[in-house]
Order: structure tokens, then sequence, then C-alpha cells
């Protein structure tokens, strides 16, 4: 049997709020599967199972604000035998109320059952070997609830106030932890955007609308193949030492509507193309503005992008995602004299920089790891 706990889906959650369960109590799960929807400073979010097995008990019910690391269900391994049963209660005389202890049942679904005044031996259990199931006392309430309206309809009842979320706090909470805790060193360089404005271009002009790229899609590209190069800067620190990441799993810095930025992964970064990449980048866009990540893309990145794209600030100096180890920033890319080949040409250039974790690298890796960014970007057709 285990736990499954309320996750930390990142360094700014201390507590989450359970908006509702995709299992009940007798379905078996397979570890990635989304089996409820927690309510955070960052939206909705699909939280994922851990291991496979089945659901024992669902300890928390819907609309219940947690702290990360408490139970909120229980599991049992596929094959474990089910929890044995204390002994029977006395048999009840001919007088005595029905004992609904001998009704085969949830905890929760006692507790709801006897908040709402319904008796359990007057349901049938959809649960294994008939139990009934907080699922199965819900659809009786509802159905009570349904034949009451038919009599006599009740007023409409006022929406519960939402708990307001302070996400500019959690936000600065998160990152005043990554500032007191990483050793951070900074390095920057001006990049020379034109091959790659140029491959872009005409790449753009030979596809339709659908298929065309963003220059956006290029940097984080060059990204994670600079970091499969340099496995120091992807990963974690963690228990006093560096965790490799399992792949290369780029977080991109993505700005939500009501304010707060989240940093989901596109997973494998390096080893897609770039019209995948493209795919999976604008739909990661869309299902964060929507509140709709999972936690595995939540928790999930190796190292993250912030790029400001047109906002028209040159610079960025990005604070590290604990637990990661380096965080690549890229400002608005500006028209200016550049040297090329001995003669001052017009060209496109942005500003990329590296905030890492000198407790896994130093300045001479970094320089090394924004050159090889640099030189991929230079050469778009190796991306």
């Amino acid at each position: 049997m285990a736990d499954f706990l309320m996750p930390s889906l990142g360094a700014d959650m201390d507590e989450g709020t359970l908006v509702q369960w995709e299992v009940a109590p007798g379905d078996t799960v397979r570890r990635g599967q989304v089996v409820a929807v927690v309510e955070t400073a960052k939206g909705a979010i699909d939280v994922e199972i851990f291991r496979d097995g089945v659901v024992e008990e669902l300890l928390v019910e819907p609309g219940t604000t947690v702290p990360v690391g408490q139970p909120i269900a229980r599991l049992r391994e596929c094959g474990e035998a089910e929890p044995t049963p204390g002994p029977a209660p006395a048999p009840a005389t001919a007088t005595a109320e029905p004992d609904t202890a001998r009704v085969r049942a949830s905890p929760a679904a006692r507790r709801q059952a006897e908040a709402l005044g319904i008796d359990l031996e007057a349901l049938a259990g959809s649960g294994p070997d008939g139990a009934i199931t907080l699922e199965d006392v819900g659809r009786a309430g509802s159905a009570r609830e349904s034949m009451a309206e038919a009599v006599a309809p009740a007023p409409a009842k006022p929406a519960a106030p939402g708990r307001p979320v302070d996400i500019r706090g959690a936000i600065a909470a998160a990152m005043s932890r990554a500032k007191r805790e990483i050793p951070h060193y900074y390095l920057g360089h001006w990049v020379d955007l034109s091959p790659a404005n140029e491959w872009l271009a005409d790449w753009n002009a030979s596809h339709p609308v659908a298929e065309r790229l963003l220059p956006a899609v290029l940097m984080l590209r060059a990204v994670a193949l600079a970091a499969a190069r340099f496995p120091d800067f992807n990963g974690f620190w963690r228990d006093g030492k560096f965790v490799a990441g399992d792949g290369v799993h780029v977080g991109t810095a993505i700005s939500l509507r009501r304010g707060g930025l989240v940093a989901p992964a596109l997973k494998n970064a390096d080893r897609h193309s770039l019209p995948e990449l493209m795919d999976a980048f604008r739909d990661l866009v869309g299902r964060a503005r929507a509140g709709r990540l999972t936690g595995s893309e939540l928790l999930g990145g190796t190292i993250t992008v912030s790029s400001l794209g047109e906002q028209g600030v040159e610079e960025v100096y990005p604070v590290i995602y604990p637990p990661q180890v380096a965080i690549v920033g890229f400002g608005t890319p500006v028209e200016r004299p550049w040297v090329v080949g001995g003669r001052i040409e017009p060209r496109w250039l942005v500003r990329a920089t590296l905030a890492a974790d000198h407790r896994v690298s130093d300045g001479r890796r970094g320089a090394l790891f924004l050159e090889a960014v640099t030189g991929l970007l230079q050469e778009p057709e190796t991306l």
C-alpha cells in the first residue's frame, strides 16, 4: 500500500486545491495517467500518478486545499490483496437500526453518506465486489436533489467566492529562494541572427501558414542541442550534488494572461525536428494560457529558456528555476552595424545571456556553451 501525496508542482507551490478526481476507488491506474486536477497559482494542472496500481481510497474531497506532501489518496499494487476487513459486528436484534458498517463502502463514501443523510444499505455499489464508492453516494445525492427540485425548485445558491491567488507573491518567494540558495554567475554574448533570419524567411515562404516557424523555436532548438553537448547545464542540484537530466527537456517561459509566468517543458527537444518542435511549442503555449498543463510538464524541465520576443528590451538576466542549474535568456532582436569579413554591415543581433549554478559549472564552461548556441544559430540548416 502506498500513499499518493499532494505533489509539488513547482518551487513556488506550498499548497494546492483539489478541483476534481479523474478516478474512483477500485480503478486500475498506470504510471503517468492523469488522476486529478489541482488548482495552483499557475492555474488548473492535470496531476499524473507516480506508479501502477489500484486506487484503494480517495482521502481528500474536491474543493479541499491541502499542503504539499499531504496524502490525498491511497494506492495498492496490482495483485496486492485488499485489506482484511475487521471483525464483523454483533448481529442486530429485530428492533435495532440497520448497521451500515456491514455494507462494503470506502471511508470517504461513509462520511459523505452520513453528511447527506443517505442510507448506504439502499445503494448498489459499483466498486470491487459491490463496494459503495464516493461516486455512488454522489449520484444518490444528486438524484434526491433532482426529485426535490421537481416538486419545489429551490432558489439558486450564490457561487462560493474563489480564494484569491497571489501569483506575484508565489513567484517572488520561489525566486527569492533561488537567489538565496543558488550561487549564480552570468555571461552575455551578442549573436548574429542574420543567417537564421534569412533561412527562416526562405522556409516560411515555401510552406503554408500552418507549417511556418517562429524565431523562438530556432532558439529553443539551439539551446537543446547545446545542452546535449554540455550536460553539466542540463539537470538538477539535489541533495548536495548534481543529477544529470534523463533527456533534454527545455522549459520555455510563457506569460499568463492573468499575470505571472510558467515554464513547462518541451520533452526531448534535441530529438525533434523544427516542425515537430513548433507544433509542440504551439500546443504548450495554448494549454498553458488555458490552464491545462500536466504536472510532468511543469516539473520536467532540465534547462529553461526565457525570451522577451518583441518586448523592446535588449538584455534579460533570468533567475535559475530550482532545482535546475541553468537558464538562457534572449532579448529583443535589434538591427545594428556589425563587422562581417572586415566590412561594416547592418545585421540583426540578439543578446543571449546565461545564468548558471557555480556549484556545477564555471565561466569557461559557460562560455563554451554560449559559443555552441551561437554557432548553431549561425548555421540554421543544422538545427
